[in-house]
């Protein structure tokens, strides 16, 4: 009895410290579970935005500020142990909720992250696409526009700072977010590059064009047509003004010209406005597009309809498509009706 009791005796500092050490080993796997594989992302945004040049403070600053944490302490001792603090990379990361600190260190440190989804079309001024494009991208509308008006870097493409709008094909393209203003032109001087296949050229060459005059020109159709239908008629008038030496006279070119968008009815005081862009009084095309035409515009223009109109004007339904006349007096009744109808609406301007 009293060896029993010697042996129980014996056995329950064993107990004891064994206990205490798989309490021990049980704290210590739990504690590296919550700061390695807990669920520690929230839902409160999407994304992690890290500018260029930003350090580990930034990042962790903006994941508090964004309540994206719901232990930031964990987050911060897991990325030190990660070596992440030294290693951070700029972008736009998807953040999931419940995702561990372990997946979120992972992914920034190796620079994981979604592309965005750029689409653009149809945007009328430079001013206008740089907005767009800092809105979705890293750099600024400064950075954007300093290039497009800088004279040395444009000509790099082969383009002049009039011109250059034409290097962008209106399309959807992914690129990273943190592509620099640079970078970003390379990328679509590439895709300028894919458009104008041999094909293309070949027929703008038979229309004695350049692939940039092509585009201006395809401005303005893209402008006078409300119906994608209508834009190789239209084209084809453009065209045939163009080879006679006629001026080009498109109401939209004066509306640019003017910088007044508002303009519903040109009157005469808008076709005086003196610019290179009012085909009212220069011959031939203006310097630059009027607006980012469409790929639908551009190839209009390279398949345009074989007619001999030289005028066209509003049709007096309001309809969207245009009354076409090859001679002056068909041309005058066209426009008194559409003239007419205006009044008739008390549209004055």
């Amino acid at each position: 009895m009293a060896e029993k009791q010697t042996k129980k005796s014996k056995l329950k500092p064993v107990i004891i410290i064994a206990a205490v050490i798989g309490i021990g080993a049980l704290a210590f796997l739990y504690n590296y579970y919550q700061k390695y594989f807990a669920p520690n992302v929230t839902d409160t945004r999407e994304y992690l935005y890290i500018h260029t040049g930003s350090g580990f403070s930034a990042v962790f600053d903006s994941l508090k500020a964004q309540g994206s944490l719901k232990n930031p302490e964990t987050f911060e001792w897991a990325a030190e142990k990660m070596n992440y603090t030294s290693k951070v990379k700029p972008g736009r990361y998807r953040l999931k909720k419940n995702m561990a600190n372990r997946a979120l260190i992972n992914m920034l440190k190796s620079g994981t992250q979604e592309p965005v989804k750029l689409k653009f079309q149809n945007i009328r001024l430079k001013e206008d696409f740089a907005k767009y494009v800092s809105a979705q991208l890293e750099p600024d509308s400064s950075a954007i526009i300093s290039l497009l008006d800088s004279s040395a870097f444009v000509s790099k493409y082969g383009f002049t700072t009039d011109n250059v709008y034409t290097m962008f094909i209106p399309n959807s393209y992914e690129m990273y977010w943190n592509t620099s203003a640079e970078k970003f032109f390379t990328r679509m001087y590439d895709e300028y590059q894919k458009f104008w296949t041999p094909a293309r050229k070949s027929k703008a060459e038979a229309v004695n064009l350049t692939p940039s005059q092509v585009t201006i020109l395809a401005s303005i159709v893209d402008s006078e047509a409300l119906h994608n239908d209508e834009m190789p008629t239209i084209a084809g008038l453009y065209l045939n003004r163009y080879k006679r030496g006629i001026k080009l006279e498109a109401d939209p070119t004066v509306i640019f010209a003017n910088n007044d968008f508002t303009i519903r009815r040109v009157l005469n005081r808008h076709l005086r406005k003196e610019s290179p862009y009012n085909t009212y009084i220069h011959t031939g095309l203006p310097p630059g597009p009027i607006m980012m035409p469409s790929i639908s515009a551009i190839d209009a223009v390279l398949n345009h309809k074989t007619h001999n109109y030289i005028y066209m004007c509003a049709k007096e339904d309001f309809s969207g498509y245009h009354n076409f006349a090859s001679n002056l007096s068909e041309h005058l009744a066209n426009a008194r009706r559409f003239q007419q109808a205006l009044n008739k609406r008390n549209i004055k301007k």
